[in-house]
Parts: structure tokens; C-alpha cells; sequence
């Protein structure tokens, strides 16, 4: 099932893996094309016509009503309202540490610079929804938005067959402060959000996870309005030695694989022994997971232990694939992941599986996919505002740069740019 292999026969599968999330599909662009162009054309019309298509509901009314949330909080059992808390808690209290303010420099006396932090006026958060329910997303994606000090927040999810949304989505969504829900999902949803219906309004910005048709819409409407990232199959990868306990490892591959057929799996290590020990224990634990189809065909595609010559081998092998989530189960965890350079998050030690960072640590599950942590980051709070900056010069401060300006100007063959400068002394010269 999950295939091992020695350092210098990988390239074929690194090959393979990191083509898994080529968005370049034909039919899926075609169909997206066509929703993206319909919902802006025809609005609201169009947007209840594909939820009955494809969420099998018709809907009068998009938007969630406050007797709807009442009655989800009041069917959401006490225990996990409570751990929404206080995950929601932790979020906080991590995501506040990122708060940018403005500033000025004063780099002379009639010289000032700075920079101007303003939040978005408002957002929109994308959930999956139907049959699932994913109430850690809800509190991942509000969350940093409010403490950026975003005005809106407008979140989006698709209903069930019954016209409902879960409760579990609701609850979240009111703890962290969501302010309008609209049940809507797929690339339609994403099309609202950009350009804006009857009911629902256009946002600055687009955030949060879907499936292939969400992906490529948010790609394809990307410069209209912001997004996030374009988020492809989940993935983990971990960095193991002889020290480590086979179980864990086995039942951290198999959570990340049940994400769905397309999510990857890989263990890094220097000690050839786990890598059976691993396998054997793959093979047990999966008689008692629920979505045990859904795991075996992602292991079986994309599932691998990679058996290298020692640590600084293991951990080049991981800079490479620079996956999504990366967990160090060695002796010493601390010492191994100085040498990480691409990652999207990094779980340190035995007891740090990767579900900790999911539900309920603090830092943003949203997180850089398919090699992409080589030059982007998780989502955070500097997602939910955008920098103006600031000049003022005096004329003594503009006079002493003034023919640096104009050179610079004129060696680019912009004479108007130069002109803009000349003109304010010409009229001193006379």
C-alpha cells in the first residue's frame, strides 16, 4: 500500500507529487467559466439555480436568519460550544501578536515617510459545507480578519439537501464574530463574493478552503478582488529516526490521508527498520478508520517512506517537498528544526500531532500546499489589511534631490516625470 523508497529512486515520485495540484484541467475550467460569467450576469437568479443543481435545495432566501443561529447554538451539545472557546481562545491570543501599526519616519526635518495600516472593509470566508462540517475553519478564518479590524465579514457555505446549515458552523461562526451567512458554496459562491449579487455584497477579499471548483474559481477572479492562496490536497510529511514510536507515525499518515484521495503521506527516514514497522502498523490501524477506502487510495497514490543516509539527508528531502504540515518526531526535535527552510507548520515532539494545530493550538490552520511554504506563509492577520504609504517633502527637501530625480526620469525616457519636478523651481527662477 504505502511504497518505500530509497533516496536516489525519488525523483519520480516527488515528480508525481507535486504535479497532484495542477489546476489546468480542461472540463473544470470550462464549467467554472461558464458559473463565474452566469452568477455575474444574472445575480441571485443564478446562484439559486445551481444551489438546487448541485446542492439539491431550492432556496428563497440565501441568508442565514438570527431564529436559524439561535436554534443551531441551542443544538450544538455544551461540551463543544465550550472547546470552540477555547480554541477560539488560543487563536487569539496567538493571532494577536501580528498586529502591524502604522508609523512615521522622520528621516530629516522636512522629510517624512511612513506607513499607513488600515483593515479591509470587508471579507468574505468561504467553508465547506453540505454533509461535513468544519467549525475549526470557521474560527481560523474570522478570527485574525476581526482582530485585523475588518468592518464585514461575510461568510459563505453550502446548505444540505434539507436547506440547512450545521449547527456546529453556526455556533463557530457566532463565537467568532461572523456577521452575515449566506448559504451558498461551490464556484458560484465564490463568483458572489467577487462581483457582488442582490443579496450578496462584493467583498475586498476572498478566504478559505474548497474543493477543485472553489480552487479554481478563486484563481480565476484573483486581481478582481484578493484571496488567500489556491489550496490544493492536504499533505503531511515526517521526519523520523530510530527513536521514534511507529504508531504515532502510522496513525498521523493515516489522519491526513483521510482528507480525501488526493492528500499525501510521507515519512522521511534515516533508520530503514520503521519503515516496516511503520507499514505493519498502517495496515492495523486501518481496519478501525471509518473512511478506510479514501485513506488506502491516497496511500496507495500518494503515500511513501523515503529511507535516506542520515538526518541532514532526511531534512533536504523535506526542504524539497516543502510541505504543508511537518511533523519532527526525532530524540531531539528542537536541535532538527533549525535546518527546516520550507515548511507551512512544523510539530515538534511526540505529543504535538498535527490535529493539535488543526482544532485548537492557536496558529492558522490555513496553510501553504503543494510546495508553495518555498515563498508563502499561513494565513494570518496581514491577510486582512493592506499598507498605504506616506511622503511629504518640503521644497528645500525636494530642491536638494531634484536633479537626481530628473536624471533618473530622463534615463527612462519619461520626460513628463522629470517636467513634474522642473516646473516647481522655474517659477522661482523668474
Amino acid at each position: 500500500m504505502v511504497r518505500i523508497i530509497d533516496i536516489s529512486n525519488g525523483k519520480e515520485f516527488f515528480k508525481r507529487l507535486l504535479d497532484r495540484n495542477k489546476l489546468e484541467m480542461d472540463e473544470v475550467n470550462r464549467t467554472v467559466d461558464r458559473i463565474l460569467n452566469d452568477v455575474r450576469q444574472n445575480k441571485d437568479k443564478a446562484l439559486k439555480e445551481y444551489t438546487k443543481e448541485y446542492d439539491r435545495v431550492m432556496l428563497e432566501e440565501l441568508l442565514v436568519s438570527k431564529e436559524e443561529m439561535d436554534e443551531a447554538i441551542k443544538n450544538t451539545s455544551k461540551a463543544l460550544l465550550e472547546d470552540l472557546i477555547k480554541a477560539k481562545e488560543n487563536i487569539v491570543k496567538f493571532h494577536k501578536k501580528q498586529l502591524k501599526t502604522s508609523y512615521s519616519l522622520y528621516e530629516e526635518e522636512d522629510i517624512i515617510l511612513g506607513q499607513m495600516v488600515r483593515p479591509l472593509e470587508r471579507v468574505g470566508i468561504y467553508i465547506p459545507g453540505g454533509r461535513a462540517a468544519y467549525p475549526s475553519t470557521v474560527l481560523m478564518n474570522a478570527i485574525p480578519a476581526k482582530i485585523a479590524g475588518v468592518k464585514e465579514i461575510i461568510m459563505i457555505t453550502p446548505p444540505c439537501p434539507d436547506g440547512s446549515i450545521k449547527p456546529s458552523i453556526l455556533a463557530a461562526a457566532s463565537i467568532a464574530g461572523v456577521d452575515k451567512i449566506y448559504k451558498v458554496g461551490g464556484a458560484q459562491g465564490i463568483a458572489a463574493l467577487a462581483y457582488g449579487t442582490e443579496s450578496i455584497p462584493k467583498v475586498d477579499k476572498i478566504t478559505g478552503p474548497g474543493n477543485i471548483y472553489v480552487a479554481m474559481a478563486k484563481k480565476k477572479v484573483a486581481g478582481y478582488v484578493g484571496i488567500d492562496m489556491i489550496a490544493g490536497p492536504s499533505e503531511i510529511l515526517i521526519i523520523a529516526d530510530q527513536w521514534a514510536n511507529p504508531k504515532y507515525i502510522a496513525a498521523d499518515m493515516i489522519s491526513q490521508t483521510e482528507h480525501d484521495e488526493m492528500a499525501a503521506a510521507i515519512l522521511v527516514t534515516d533508520w530503514e527498520p520503521l519503515a516496516y514497522k511503520v507499514m505493519k502498523e498502517i495496515e492495523s490501524q486501518l481496519q478501525s478508520i471509518e473512511r478506510k477506502e479514501i485513506v488506502k487510495k491516497a496511500l496507495e497514490n500518494y503515500g511513501a517512506i523515503i529511507v535516506t543516509s542520515c538526518m541532514a539527508e532526511s531534512l533536504d528531502v523535506a526542504n524539497e517537498i516543502a510541505p504543508e504540515h511537518l511533523e519532527i518526531l526525532t530524540r531531539d526535535p528542537f536541535n532538527i528544526y533549525k535546518g527546516v527552510k520550507n515548511a507551512g507548520a512544523i510539530f515538534l515532539g511526540e505529543f504535538s500531532p498535527e490535529p493539535v494545530g488543526d482544532y485548537f493550538a492557536g496558529p492558522n490552520h490555513t496553510l501553504p500546499t503543494s510546495s508553495t511554504s518555498r515563498f508563502s506563509s499561513p494565513l494570518c492577520v496581514d491577510d486582512f489589511i493592506k499598507k498605504t504609504s506616506l511622503i511629504y517633502y518640503s521644497k528645500n527637501a525636494l530642491e536638494r534631490s531634484k536633479d537626481s530625480i530628473m536624471r533618473i526620469a530622463e534615463e527612462e525616457g519619461l520626460t513628463g516625470h522629470a517636467n513634474s519636478i522642473r516646473v516647481r523651481f522655474e517659477e522661482a527662477e523668474l
